[in-house]
């Protein structure tokens, strides 16, 4: 294994002493996270002049010098270093509301021009179905029990931490739960949480006041049109690439809200009555007319999101950015509207909530459509694979080769229970047409409750009434699923001293219906 991957994969430390400590006194906390930021910058400004000393100024020493100490970090190929990654996730955004995946709205028309041009993965699912477990193991390539503490709070290595020393990296999101206060800021140059009075608990209420009567935003995200605005200021502020970049679009989540004339409501809503109605899905108490209005709005951020990610996609071609470039645009999760009874996203496995998107975009791949079963997990694997890295020691694989040498032929997806169902781990094994669900105790590891499925529809299927083949293949679901869980299960979230969460992620969740 190359020295590569095992910078990206070595384990961060325990907090300390010192960080327990913070927790008990705001005021230092506030000090010490203000000249820990301070620091960090300097270290990551240092790092970023030290790779752009002009050529010229030491003739041929800096390239030659460069080279070995490129081949000794383990990049065996220097041309990698001219390479660029931009990931662009949506948050809430099932596969089965896109119009290149089948809905009968045009929805998406840009995403489609993208993916007809791209690698179309079919049956494509998240690690898991909410942001707090999805989200880093999207970034990680790990599984939620390995990627995040029992906090939820970053615990594993992400994208920006492997390309550190070959590529700028920023990151544009407005997610509280993938915000700074969770550790995800690790290793990005630039990274924009849209926690503008930081993460201290001083100033959560100044800042949840300065939402509701100032800024008067409502939907307690920014908007894909601000996203795109600061990333593309970020790339062109750039002096050399490569570099790494995210944006994650929370347009699509919750309240469904979308700006200017939604194209599938007949009617305007308020920033007030998306918020009602949303709340009302939230608790599972909304009527039929609910229903179809808030399908109606969701669609109709989805047709927002679309078009301001087309917008982003034209500015990287106007920047001669597109075609050298590995673009992979994907999801953290869906949304519910009464399938299985439940609305929005609860910590379930069904596959109305953890299949998503998944489009490949790099200019030596043949666009196609692949029916493979991937996950989420596989973006960091495939990152790596375009930077002819190894990824061996991750559980995913690289999406730019498909073919029958994949060694993965299911996805995994898996979410801790919440409420009444605390103690409890659902998993789920997600093939091309079949699948299988079970719950399964924390503590004991007991089985609560296992379901065999049809794909993509989560129909629940009676395995009895089944020919003797079809109850096979399912039966062998059911064992790598159990093995699958058992390993998980043995390697369950690790408690974190001084955890905290602050008052002001607190508030932001409790706006965007996570509460």
């Amino acid at each position: 294994m190359n020295g590569f991957v095992l910078r990206g994969l070595r384990k961060r430390p325990r907090r300390s002493v010192v960080t327990s400590l913070l927790a008990l006194n705001p005021f230092l906390n506030v000090s010490v996270r203000t000249l820990s930021h301070i620091v960090s910058k300097h270290e990551k400004s240092r790092r970023r002049r030290r790779r752009s000393i002009p050529v010229d100024a030491l003739g041929i020493v800096v390239p030659f010098v460069s080279f070995i100490s490129r081949r000794h970090d383990g990049l065996s190929n220097p041309e990698t270093m001219t390479k660029n990654i931009i990931l662009l996730s949506i948050d809430a955004l099932r596969a089965d509301h896109l119009s290149c995946y089948g809905y009968d709205r045009e929805t998406t028309p840009n995403i489609d021009a993208f993916a007809s041009k791209s690698l179309r993965f079919e049956n494509a699912y998240s690690a898991s179905s909410h942001t707090r477990e999805a989200v880093p193991s999207l970034l990680t390539g790990r599984h939620p029990t390995n990627a995040i503490a029992e906090d939820f709070s970053l615990d594993s290595e992400t994208i920006a931490t492997s390309l550190a020393d070959t590529h700028v990296s920023g990151a544009f999101h407005s997610n509280p739960y993938v915000s700074r206060a969770y550790g995800f800021d690790a290793d990005f140059d630039e990274f924009y949480d849209d926690m503008y009075l930081g993460n201290s608990r001083l100033f959560a209420l100044a800042q949840r006041a300065l939402d509701k009567f100032v800024f008067n935003r409502g939907e307690y995200h920014a908007r894909a049109k601000e996203i795109n605005r600061r990333s593309l200021d970020w790339v062109d502020s750039l002096d050399e690439g490569p570099f790494f970049l995210w944006n994650h679009y929370m347009d699509v989540h919750g309240p469904y809200n979308p700006p200017d004339d939604p194209p599938f409501e007949s009617s305007q809503i308020s920033k007030v009555e998306a918020q009602r109605l949303y709340s009302r899905l939230a608790k599972g108490e909304p009527s039929e007319k609910d229903v179809r209005s808030a399908k109606d709005l969701y669609d109709g951020e989805i047709r927002y999101a679309d078009e301001w990610i087309g917008r982003f996609l034209d500015e990287l071609r106007e920047r001669d950015l597109f075609d050298e470039s590995l673009i992979v645009l994907t999801a953290d999760h869906g949304d519910l509207f009464g399938e299985h009874g439940r609305y929005a996203h609860p910590r379930f496995v069904y596959p109305e909530l953890t299949r998503v998107p998944m489009v490949v975009s790099t200019p030596d791949v043949a666009p196609g459509v692949i029916d493979d079963a991937v996950s989420t997990l596989d973006v960091l694997p495939t990152i790596l694979d375009f930077l002819s890295e190894s990824s061996e020691a991750l559980p995913g694989e690289s999406l730019l080769s498909p073919d029958e040498s994949r060694r993965n032929e299911f996805a995994f997806s898996s979410a801790t229970g919440e409420n009444e169902r605390e103690g409890l781990r659902q998993f789920a094994i997600n093939g091309v047409r079949r699948g299988y669900r079970t719950t399964r105790e924390l503590d004991s590891g007991d089985i609560a409750a296992e379901t065999a499925i049809r794909l993509p529809d989560g129909e629940a299927v009676d395995i009895e009434s089944l020919a003797e083949a079809e109850r096979e293949a399912y039966d062998s679901l059911r064992r790598t699923l159990l093995e699958h869980s058992d390993e998980q299960l043995g390697t369950r979230f690790r408690e974190e001293d001084g955890a905290s969460t602050d008052d002001e992620i607190e508030k932001r969740l409790e706006a965007l219906g996570y509460k």
